[in-house]
């Protein structure tokens, strides 16, 4: 049996979690974010207005940000104005329920490094956050390689390429996120509440039926006409697993 290669762990310099605050007013947002961003063994605070990320940034002193634009008191683009004046580089990633080129320019103007629309996945964030951190130097992976592998299959988490007993095969960007979800959790039966938590919108606004849908798409591209690494344990969930 072939173990799964990690995601490449990114620590600070010294050797300790890096930090990421969360800044939103909406706190099934913040909770359903920290849980994503601590499974990655990062150090999570979290804040609930401008002013509190305003402190929170002075005493958490955070290696990377989220920050929502829109909140009722002192929005993100403030936010950001402040910390950049007072000499913070801290890099962020700006959330927003806004798609128009108009808000994302602004965003990016007032020094934002990046941004994602609500809704979206949570595997989106971390590997922004992920891409920010390691950009800026803040923090330093210790496995160039990131690649994710269950038996024959590996997964390549920079370039995206996804091989199978030296097939490439072609997945779509919701298929290979459902796949790198499984394929951290290899042995390990996540249940559809889980999978749309971590692959689809952040406020559970997907149905169990479309997981089930891209099992189904995933099974044919991955496993037909080959030994099945995709199991289901019924009434529970899904399980990726090399063969015994």
């Amino acid at each position: 049996m072939t173990a799964t290669a990690p995601s490449p762990a990114l620590q600070r310099p010294d050797g300790s979690a890096v930090r990421v605050l969360v800044v939103d007013d909406e706190q099934m947002l913040t909770d359903l974010l920290s849980m994503a961003l601590r499974m990655e063994g990062w150090d999570v605070r979290t804040a609930g207005s401008g002013f509190e990320a305003l402190q929170a940034a002075r005493d958490f002193d955070p290696d990377a940000m989220v920050l929502d634009i829109m909140m009722p008191d002192l929005d993100g683009m403030a936010v950001l104005q402040r910390l950049r004046h007072s000499g913070s580089d801290v890099p962020v990633l700006f959330l927003t329920a806004k798609d128009s080129v108009a808000d994302r320019v602004a965003g990016l103007t007032a020094g934002g490094d990046d941004y994602v629309t609500k809704p979206f996945s949570l595997e989106e964030v971390v590997a922004r956050l992920r891409g920010l951190m390691r950009r800026a130097g803040t923090a330093l992976a210790h496995d160039p390689e990131p690649i994710l592998r269950v038996g024959d299959l590996s997964l390549n988490e920079d370039s995206h390429e996804v091989v199978r007993a030296g097939d490439e095969i072609d997945l779509t960007a919701t298929e290979f996120e459902l796949l790198r979800y499984l394929m951290r959790n290899q042995r390990r039966v996540v249940s559809k509440a889980q999978i749309l938590d971590r692959v689809w919108n952040y406020d559970f606004g997907g149905r169990s039926s479309v997981v089930e849908l891209y099992i189904s798409y995933l099974r044919k591209k991955i496993d037909q006409g080959r030994e099945p690494l995709i199991h289901t344990v019924r009434g529970v969930g899904y399980m990726i697993k090399a063969p015994q």
